[in-house]
């Protein structure tokens, strides 16, 4: 008998008669905010700001009607000289792009080169599909305006449009609107990691620097 054989017979011992049988999963745990944490919808909104500021990412309230002009704005403050976006982005988002070279990502047949042509970009402009209070975060699962994962990854610099109806309070509500058969990216703020020293170190898995743009439509 194999080592594999032997832990798998220890195991089916272990879990005896009660194998294989259905174990009901409690869900009687929170699913909305309560109303002293968040009385209205615009304290919704409000709460995802406060958190996602404790991210170290910047947040900024915009109406749709000078989103292009706020995006422009960041890029430039951000010297971001040549940025990528989904194919499918909003044409209006970027029409108000000066000195700054823009490009639609396209498939390539060659990924080495694809992630390579990526690092070589100052930053990345998307939207999202769905955004939580709660914790301040931002999910991302490949839909409109936000192509493949990638893109996020890979330049160091990304400006995330969210627009007010796509914040929910809690993560039972985000995941309850997401297909967890999609690519779910979860971003919760600039990228930082900490190794086995405590030294903190940005950017390893991320961009190091997140601009969220609240669309107030």
């Amino acid at each position: 008998m194999s080592s594999r054989e032997t832990i798998l017979g220890r195991v089916r011992e272990a879990l005896g008669p009660a194998r294989g049988t259905h174990v009901p999963v409690p869900r009687d745990y929170r699913r909305r905010l309560s109303g002293r944490q968040a009385p209205t919808r615009a304290d919704v909104v409000a709460l995802f700001s406060e958190r996602v500021a404790e991210h170290r990412a910047s947040v900024r309230h915009v109406g749709a009607d000078e989103l292009a002009t706020a995006i422009a704005a960041a890029l430039w403050g951000r010297e971001a000289g040549r940025i990528i976006a989904p194919a499918d982005l909003p044409f209006g988002w970027l029409a108000g792009l000066e000195g700054v070279a823009a490009q639609a990502d396209l498939p390539a047949a060659d990924r080495v080169q694809a992630v390579r042509a990526l690092d070589g970009l100052d930053g990345v402009v998307t939207g999202c599909a769905v955004a939580i209070a709660q914790t301040g975060t931002i999910v991302l699962d490949g839909g409109r305006a936000q192509g493949r994962r990638a893109l996020t990854l890979v330049p160091p610099y990304h400006l995330c449009v969210v627009h007010a109806d796509q914040i929910v309070g809690t993560v039972p509500e985000a995941v309850a609107r997401l297909d967890p058969a999609r690519p779910l990216t979860w971003i919760g703020g600039p990228s930082t990691t900490t190794d086995i020293e405590l030294e903190q170190t940005e950017g390893v898995y991320g961009p190091t620097v997140l601009d969220v743009f609240v669309v107030e439509d």
